[in-house]
Formats: C-alpha cells, sequence, structure tokens
C-alpha cells in the first residue's frame, strides 16, 4: 500500500485555504515566542511554534483539525449553534463507467473524511490496489475519490459480488469511524450502533426507467430502498432474462440506492416490449412481500 499511498494527491477548490505549519526543533534556551490564537489581527512572527503536523481548515465559520491519534478520525469544530447537531448526508458512488482501466470508487460525508488510511488498507484485503486518489472540496462537502484495480489481473473490477463487497467495506469503515452516520444509512440498521429513525417505504421509494443509449445498449435506473445485497440480486434478475450487464454507477446516498447500469440484450439496445418486461420484473421482485401481486 505503501506505493499506493505515495501516489494519494490532495487538493482543494478555491472556497477553501489550507495551512499546513511545522514545528522546528529549538533548544531550550532558544526557544522562540509562542504563536498568538487564530483570528489575531496582526501577523504571528516568522519563528513562533505552531503544533507538529497541525493542519487547519478555514471554510466559512467551520474549524476543521485533523487529528494525529487516528488516521480516520477528524475532529469537528462549528462556531455555528444552528449545525453542531447537523448530521451530513453520507455517498458513496462506485462508478464503472467512467474510466476504462479501473473502477472509480468516491467517499463523500460532509467535511468530516479523514485520510481513510484504514478504508484503503480494506480495499488491499479484499484483493484490490488503490492506484491512485484524490480529495477534492466542492463548497462544505469534501470528496474522497480512488481509483482501484484487481491485484490479481491488475484490471478494473467487474464482478457484481465483488462491488457488493467493496460498497459494504467502505460503508462498514464509514459506520466504524464516523458511528454518527449510523442513523443516516440503510445499513446502520445491520451494522451501525444507532438504527435509521426512519425507514422507506419500498412500493412508494422505487423507480424503475429504461432509457436508449444508442443502438447497442440501453440505460437501466433504479432507485429504491437501500438494503445489503441488492446490486448482487439486481444483477441476478437481469440474468434471469438473459440481459447483459455491460458497466454500472452505484450510488448509495444515505437510505436510498440509485444504481444506473448499461444493458444489452443480444448484442442491442431493449425494444419497448423488452423494456416493460424489464420494468415489471424488477418492480415485482423489490416490492414489498404483502404487496398485492396482480397489481404487476
Amino acid at each position: 500500500m505503501a506505493s499506493s499511498l505515495a501516489s494519494f494527491v490532495a487538493s482543494s477548490s478555491p472556497s477553501s485555504s489550507l495551512a499546513l505549519r511545522r514545528s522546528r526543533a529549538f533548544s531550550d534556551h532558544l526557544a522562540p515566542p509562542p504563536c498568538p490564537p487564530l483570528g489575531t489581527p496582526r501577523a504571528p512572527p516568522l519563528d513562533c511554534k505552531f503544533p507538529l503536523l497541525s493542519i487547519v481548515f478555514w471554510r466559512d465559520r467551520n474549524i476543521v483539525h485533523a487529528s494525529a491519534n487516528g488516521t480516520n478520525a477528524v475532529d469537528v469544530t462549528s462556531m455555528s449553534d444552528d449545525s453542531a447537531d447537523y448530521v451530513p448526508m453520507p455517498v458513496v458512488l462506485i462508478d464503472q463507467n467512467s474510466d476504462s482501466d479501473a473502477t472509480i470508487v468516491q467517499l463523500s460525508f460532509g467535511d468530516r473524511l479523514g485520510a481513510l488510511i484504514d478504508t484503503m488498507r480494506a480495499l488491499k484485503d479484499l484483493g484490490l490496489d488503490v492506484s491512485k486518489g484524490s480529495v477534492t472540496t466542492e463548497g462544505a462537502v469534501k470528496q474522497t475519490k480512488f481509483y482501484i484495480t484487481r491485484l490479481d489481473t491488475g484490471r478494473k473490477v467487474d464482478d457484481p459480488e465483488l462491488l457488493e463487497r467493496i460498497r459494504l467495506t467502505i460503508i462498514n469503515n464509514l459506520l466504524k469511524y464516523h458511528p454518527e452516520s449510523s442513523a443516516q444509512l440503510a445499513l446502520g440498521e445491520a451494522f451501525g450502533i444507532q438504527a435509521p429513525g426512519k425507514k422507506l417505504d419500498v412500493d412508494i421509494s422505487t423507480r424503475i426507467q429504461v432509457k436508449e443509449d444508442g443502438p447497442k445498449r440501453s440505460l437501466l435506473y433504479v432507485e429504491t430502498a437501500d438494503r445489503p445485497g441488492l446490486l448482487v440480486d439486481i444483477i441476478k434478475n437481469l440474468a434471469d432474462i438473459n440481459i447483459n450487464v455491460e458497466s454500472a454507477e452505484i450510488d448509495t446516498e444515505g437510505l436510498v440506492a440509485k444504481d444506473k447500469l448499461y444493458v444489452s440484450y443480444g448484442g442491442a439496445a431493449l425494444n419497448s416490449s423488452l423494456s416493460q418486461v424489464l420494468v415489471n420484473c424488477l418492480r415485482y421482485y423489490l416490492r414489498r412481500p404483502e404487496t398485492d401481486v396482480d397489481s404487476y
């Protein structure tokens, strides 16, 4: 993982600034004066002491200190009472379509994410390599993006079961290092310390669409209540009616799974009749057990 960590690149948008200051080794009799508190109008002395490897972000009224004690831990201090109890929306996005050589995994949880070194180690334990990564900030949201490949082949991940394991591994690490996300995630009920306060009605939340995407494939969009194993089960249902999945974008946003799958039948896009069969099949599978079957 050393090579993976060496290639990890951190970037930030113009809306935020990053100050990284390292303290210097001084003898006791040459110790410089302490730096003035943050926010002091005058500039600090050039030889003042700052904490070792302290990373400080200034963004609006929030001050974020990166912890040196935990690889994934970040302490967030907000100067706004209104946002003190706010828990941002956790988002895990797995993109199979944007890069031909790697699977892209993007994770965001407001501005609370740390270095995610433990997450990268967990991905390596799945037989994966993090070839590169980046951290970007958009507004108040920090997004971490990994480019991952299989260690045995050097190629992107194409196994639906492994993709689901990647998703669950990342969510489990998020729950471990940010337990406050448990109430925002459907999987918090199974793996977290606090189950979500509300549950989605599958029949109401499920939306399925099939759109044209050229002569050789169609775009299947599935939005439904998230649960473990959802992606694998959807792909198995497609295989039952001989529909092939060429690539996918798997998006987990809190309680909702929003998946885009590029599908084909016999090397061609789905016609209207087959599209309707596909929609009815998935609706039947994703329904509540007590839903009236006649409605399908």
